[in-house]
C-alpha cells in the first residue's frame, strides 16, 4: 500500500504533484489545520503530515496519530510541533532550513537599512504631505560594526551581504569555528565583547532555553549607547519590555522586528515607538521562498517515505539517499546487536558503548547508534524506535558512548555492543559480509559465526561432552526443527557458549527440560525481527 500524506496547511501545489510523482497517496487539506477537531478525527489515516505554521502538531494530535511516521515542516521553526511528544511518538520531524534562508537573510538587512535611515516614518510622513528634512537625520552602515547573534545558514548569508556593505563583522556562535569564522570573513566574539562593540546587532538563532532573553536588560545594558537591534529570527530571543524601556531613554536608537514573544502580535511594547520597524513575521514571505521550502519538503518526505533517507530530521540523525542503501544492513546488524542484549538484560542499564571498528567506523554512526538503542530498549518498551529510543534513555539516566577505531583483524566492518548494569556487563559483536545479511560474530569475548533468525536459542555451559546431544536429543523429542546451530568457546573446559537458530519459537517445556539436564549455566530463547 502507497504511504498516504496529508498536506493540512497553504503550502505550494508544486509538493503535492511531487508527492504524487513518488507514488505517494496525497489529501490536500490547506484549511484542515485550523480545525483542531477535524484535525484529530482524520490524523490516523497518514503516515506523513506537511504543515506550514498554521497546524499545531499538539501531544494531543500526536496521540491519535497512530500510523504517523514523519512531520515535514516546510520553514526553519518548529515551534508549532511539540518535539518530545513527537520523539516519544516515534514520529521524525524534519524541517526546511535553506529554502528560505536567502529571504529571510534579505529581510534582516532591509530591516536594518530601513532603520538606519528611519524610511516607514519618512515614507509617512512624507504620503502625509509633509516634508521634514531635517527630522529623519539617519546613519551610514559603511564602517559600521556590525554584530551578529548565531552566524550558521542564515547569519553567514547576512554576513556576507552586510560585508558587501563595508560593514566590519564580528559574530558570537559558540558552534562557530575559528576556521569557518575566517572562511566567513568574519570575527568570533564572545558575547559581552559583541554587545559592547557592535552599532548594529542581528539575531539569526533558534529558541531554546540557552537563547531566549539572550537580549534582556542586562544584555541591553552592556551595549554602546546608540545601538540598533535588528530581530528576524525567533520571538522571545529579546525582552521586547526591556527594549521598549531602552528605546525610550535613548539608549537604544531604533530597532527593527519581525517576530514577537506572541504572535500573533496584535499589541507590543515595541508599538508606537519612534524609530522601531516592525513587519508580521515576513522573514520567509516571498514567492520563491514558498516556493523552495514546499519544494523542498515534499522531496524530504517523499524520499523517507519510500527510500528511508532521512534529511534535515530536528529529532534524528540524518541518513543520505546515497547512505540509505549501504548503512541499511548495518542498521539491522546494529538494531539485532541491541536486541540480544535488551532480551538478556533484566536489571536497569547504567552505561551503554558501542564501538565500531573497520569500514563502518566512517559511516553515519549516529544513526547506528540509535538503532543500538533502539533494538535494545524493544525488549522492555516494544513500541521505541529510532527517534524515540534515545529519549527513553536519557530520561532513564543511561550513559551513552562511542568508539571508533581503524580495522582491528580480518574483518572488514564490525560492531561491539556492550551493555553495562548494577550487576553485570554484557557484551555482543557482528559484523554484515558480502551477501549483506547481518551476522554475531562474537558474544562474551567468544568467536562464533551466526546467521540472525527470527527465533533463536542461546546457551552457555562450561566446555564438556554433551551438550550437541542434550541439545539435540531434547529438541529432537520435542519436535523442534534445528535450522542452524552455532557453537564456540573461550579456552579447553572453559566458558562455552551455543547458539540455535529454530524454526518456531522454544515451548517453556523444552526450556524445564533442558535445564534439568543440568548441563547449562543459562539458556534463553530469543526472538529477532528479520523482515
Amino acid at each position: 500500500m502507497a504511504p498516504k500524506v496529508l498536506v493540512s496547511d497553504k503550502l505550494s501545489t508544486t509538493a503535492v504533484e511531487i508527492f504524487r510523482a513518488h507514488g505517494i497517496d496525497v489529501d490536500f487539506l490547506p484549511d484542515v489545520g485550523k480545525d483542531k477537531v477535524e484535525m484529530l478525527k482524520i490524523i490516523g489515516e497518514y503516515d506523513g503530515l506537511a504543515i506550514r505554521s498554521t497546524t499545531k502538531a499538539t501531544a494531543k494530535l500526536l496521540a491519535n496519530a497512530d500510523n504517523l511516521k514523519v512531520i515535514g515542516r516546510a520553514g526553519i521553526g518548529v515551534d508549532n510541533v511539540d518535539l518530545q511528544a513527537a520523539s516519544r511518538k516515534g514520529v521524525i520531524v524534519m524541517n526546511t532550513p535553506f529554502g528560505n534562508s536567502i529571504t529571510t537573510a534579505e529581510h534582516a538587512i532591509t530591516m536594518m537599512m530601513a532603520v538606519a535611515r528611519q524610511i516607514p516614518a519618512a515614507n509617512d510622513s512624507t504620503q502625509a504631505g509633509k516634508w521634514e528634512k531635517s527630522r529623519f537625520l539617519g546613519t551610514e552602515v559603511t564602517n559600521k560594526t556590525l554584530g551578529l547573534i548565531g552566524c550558521g545558514n542564515i547569519g553567514s548569508i547576512v554576513a556576507d551581504r552586510a560585508k558587501g556593505l563595508k560593514m566590519k563583522v564580528i559574530a558570537y556562535d559558540p558552534f562557530l569555528s575559528e576556521e569557518r569564522a575566517e572562511q566567513l570573513g568574519v570575527i568570533k566574539v564572545e558575547l559581552d565583547d559583541l554587545l559592547e562593540r557592535a552599532d548594529f546587532i542581528t539575531l539569526h538563532v533558534p529558541l531554546t532555553d540557552k537563547t531566549r532573553m539572550i537580549i534582556d536588560a542586562d544584555a541591553i545594558a552592556k551595549t554602546k549607547k546608540g545601538v540598533r537591534i535588528i530581530n528576524c529570527a525567533r520571538g522571545g530571543l529579546v525582552n521586547e519590555l526591556a527594549l521598549a524601556e531602552a528605546l525610550k531613554s535613548g539608549h537604544v536608537a531604533g530597532a527593527g522586528f519581525d517576530v514577537f514573544e506572541v504572535e500573533p502580535a496584535t499589541d507590543s511594547p515595541l508599538f508606537g515607538l519612534p524609530n522601531v520597524v516592525v513587519t508580521p513575521h515576513l522573514g520567509a514571505a516571498t514567492t520563491e521562498a514558498q516556493e523552495n521550502v514546499a519544494i523542498q519538503v515534499a522531496e524530504q518526505m517523499s524520499d523517507y517515505l519510500i527510500n528511508g533517507a532521512v534529511t534535515n530530521a530536528i529529532n534524528m540523525p540524518s541518513i543520505t539517499a546515497e547512505e540509505a542503501p549501504v548503512l541499511a544492513p548495518f542498521i539491522k546488524l546494529a538494531t539485532h546487536l541491541g536486541a540480544f542484549v535488551g532480551q538478556m538484560t533484566d536489571d536497569p542499564i547504567k552505561a551503554i558503548n558501542i564501538l565500531y571498528d573497520g569500514d563502518v567506523a566512517s559511516m553515519n554512526t549516529n544513526a547506528l547508534n540509535s538503532a543500538c538503542v533502539a533494538g535494545l530498549m524493544q525488549a522492555s518498551i516494544p513500541e521505541v524506535n529510532m527517534v524515540s529510543a534515545p529519549v527513553v534513555a536519557r530520561e532513564r539516566g543511561i550513559k551513552i558512548s562511542t568508539t571508533t577505531q581503524e580495522k582491528s583483524g580480518v574483518i572488514d566492518s564490525f560492531i561491539k555492543l556492550t551493555v553495562v548494569t548494577e550487576t553485570t556487563e554484557r557484551s555482543i559483536a557482528g559484523s554484515v559480509f558480502s551477501d549483506k545479511k547481518p551476522r554475531f560474530i562474537q558474544i562474551k569475548n567468544i568467536n562464533i559465526d551466526a546467521d540472525i533468525a527470527a527465533h533463536m536459542l542461546y546457551t552457555t555451559n562450561k566446555d564438556v561432552p554433551g551438550i550437541i546431544g542434550a541439545l539435540g536429543a531434547t529438541l529432537g523429542e520435542n519436535n523442534v526443527n534445528i535450522a542452524n546451530f552455532t557453537l564456540g568457546r573461550a579456552d579447553v573446559g572453559g566458558d562455552a557458549i551455543a547458539l540455535l537458530s529454530v524454526d518456531y519459537q522454544v515451548s517453556d517445556q523444552v526450556i524445564a527440560t533442558l535445564r534439568k539436564t543440568d548441563k547449562f549455566n543459562l539458556i534463553k530463547r530469543l526472538q529477532f525481527d528479520v523482515k
